[in-house]
């Protein structure tokens, strides 16, 4: 029997739907699989129920370690502190997990350190949140001088979870080691029992060889936020760090009910040798930088562009002298006439070239001349090595305000003739693994894992430079400083304009390795890298909100006149070496 072209379709319609059900029906529980139908391709191995944490993934690099050449000690996996050697572990098993409080409220997971070498002692826990991929590490001890190292006299129970109505791996219990006269703990037990830890568990370490400790950032507590009176977890770093700073981190956390107030329970260590002795020769810190220099994407509308140095002072930049204004001086090439006391007393100041064309042409900089200038240190102890890398700017533009619906320019707020920006590389001393990204941001700036950055071409983590301010991000799109309201601007996004901080570089400091590092003399001149811009606060603000309803006028302008000088932008800024991160950390 014929059938119409039209019954035809129906019964086709038919038979698809019955094969799309049946499919369905032999979908394997918990996988989303569709077996009998090809298109939809290969099964999707995650849960019907809610994705997993981000902690069961364990973070790696994009590529491989970076090689590194023979040399001092850097990256042989071993650091002498002095009586003590240390090892850094970053394989884990689990021991105990909340599923809920801390950030993200998605709770937290402890760790103890697993493929420990011969000889070698556990010192504490590690722990960190379940919002982010597992990436962290942990040092292990080795007692060098018959001493420097004892087992705990006993536990004392700091917090149970057993009577907590919380999601959680069943009941865990914080310990933290009665440590024996002359000694100190630098870490806690986790068990999942009420027993008391086996004493040989742990190991605590000689006064002489800790430090003391402080609370760093929060890794949890029973609640969304941490509650300064109740139960949290932190990670803990050395109170007094910098680059002649003993301090060690360790990796472990503290535990704590109640504030942190007065010294901690448990201490950091203490570097008691030579803090360079672990540090990069020059061929490591060229691989170093090739292996992890970062891409700095400018904003695609940004006007004014880096350059070098060299050729900002090549191309007319001035010296100013007070009390001789009307006979500036041109700049040699690399600053040799710059002064060079350590002096910033406002006698001197550098500014663009006179002439009104000239000048114009160079605020504009010249990306093919930049240059990244790199001062290489030591950090916690000789146990990390920090590579800050400053990118020079001749001018930095006007702000832009965002003011509720309404995007506001703030005429010549922002404004000022040279601009010194930076990231910062924290990289292992014991493997030469990438740790952390700073990002400088303005007065302050931000540490990021590498677990949470962006890469490219391997493992070249990606920074966006904000339009105008050339403050820089992990993350592409708006930042605003201030609140949700009202707050200056900061965009940015990708564009043809990408520099690689490794392409064009020069080390221009590193202390440690004496002569082998000449400093270039601009280095060296303390003073202002521009002029005090003259320039009616009140007529800019006046100028800038008078477009605006009436209600958000006198907000604005209290919000302008609270932000401070580096966004102002009245007051050129001092050079690399006057910033308080150049002997110490990063803030």
């Amino acid at each position: 029997m014929r059938r119409s072209s039209a019954t035809v379709g129906i019964l086709l319609c038919f038979a698809f739907l019955w094969a799309t059900t049946e499919a369905f029906k032999l979908r394997i529980p918990g996988r989303k699989c569709f077996k009998n139908i090809p298109a939809m391709g290969n099964c999707l191995t995650h849960s019907n129920k809610d994705p997993p944490p981000a902690i069961e993934t364990t973070f790696k690099l994009p590529a491989a370690a970076p090689v590194l050449s023979s040399g001092n000690g850097f990256g042989s996996g071993v650091i002498d502190l002095g009586g003590l050697k240390v090892s850094e572990i970053s394989s884990f098993t689990k021991i105990w997990a909340t599923h809920e409080g801390g950030p993200g409220n998605q709770g937290a997971t402890v760790f103890e350190p697993t493929g420990i070498p011969e000889g070698f002692y556990v010192l504490g826990s590690y722990s960190q949140p379940n919002d982010k991929p597992l990436f962290g590490w942990i040092l292990v001890a080795k007692d060098d001088s018959n001493g420097a190292l004892k087992p705990p006299v006993d536990y004392t129970l700091v917090w149970s979870s057993q009577s907590l109505k919380i999601k959680q791996d069943g009941p865990g219990y914080v310990w933290l080691p009665t440590a024996p006269d002359g000694y100190k703990a630098v870490g806690h037990v986790v068990t999942t029992t009420p027993d008391k830890p086996s004493l040989d568990r742990i190991r605590c370490v000689r006064s002489d060889l800790t430090e003391q400790c402080e609370t760093y950032s929060w890794i949890w507590g029973p609640g969304k936020s941490s509650d300064p009176n109740g139960f949290n977890v932190y990670e803990v770093r050395p109170s007094n760090r910098g680059t002649q700073a003993p301090g060690v981190r360790v990796g472990t956390f503290l535990a704590q009910n109640g504030g942190t107030t007065g010294p901690l329970s448990i201490s950091c260590l203490r570097n008691t040798k030579a803090s360079t002795a672990y540090m990069p020769n020059v061929k490591q810190i060229e691989a170093i930088i090739q292996a992890y220099s970062p891409l700095m994407y400018l904003h695609p509308n940004e006007q004014y562009l880096p350059s070098s140095v060299n050729w900002y002072f090549s191309n007319g930049a001035l010296l100013y002298k007070k009390g001789e204004e009307s006979k500036p001086v041109p700049i040699q090439s690399n600053g040799t006439n710059l002064p060079q006391d350590p002096n910033n007393d406002g006698a001197y100041w550098l500014d663009l070239p006179a002439d009104e064309a000239n000048k114009e042409r160079v605020k504009k900089g010249d990306l093919q001349s930049s240059q990244t200038y790199i001062h290489v240190k030591p950090m916690y102890g000789g146990t990390f090595t920090d590579l800050a890398m400053w990118v020079f700017y001749p001018f930095n533009g006007p702000a832009r305000a965002k003011v509720e619906f309404f995007n506001v320019p703030l005429g010549k707020i922002g404004e000022h003739v040279g601009d010194w920006e930076h990231l910062t590389l924290r990289v292992s001393n014991f493997n030469g693994q990438l740790w952390r990204v700073y990002f400088s941001e303005h007065s302050g700036g931000t540490w990021v894992d590498a677990s949470e950055l962006e890469f490219q071409s391997g493992n070249k983590p990606v920074a966006y430079s904000s339009l105008h301010g050339h403050a820089l991000y992990p993350k592409a799109g708006l930042v605003l400083l201030g609140g949700d309201a009202i707050g200056i601007r900061n965009d940015t996004d990708k564009s043809n304009m990408v520099v690689d901080l490794g392409r064009n570089f020069e080390v221009i400091s590193a202390d440690y390795l004496g002569s082998e590092i000449i400093e270039p003399p601009w280095l060296n001149y303390f003073r202002a890298w521009g002029p005090k811009i003259t320039y009616s606060v009140d007529e800019e603000i006046k100028k800038a909100v008078k477009a605006l309803p009436g209600r958000l006028k006198s907000s604005v302008e209290k919000f302008v006149r609270s932000l401070p000088d580096e966004v102002l932008g009245e007051q050129g800024p001092t050079g690399p070496k006057v910033k308080r991160n150049w002997g110490g950390d990063e803030v």
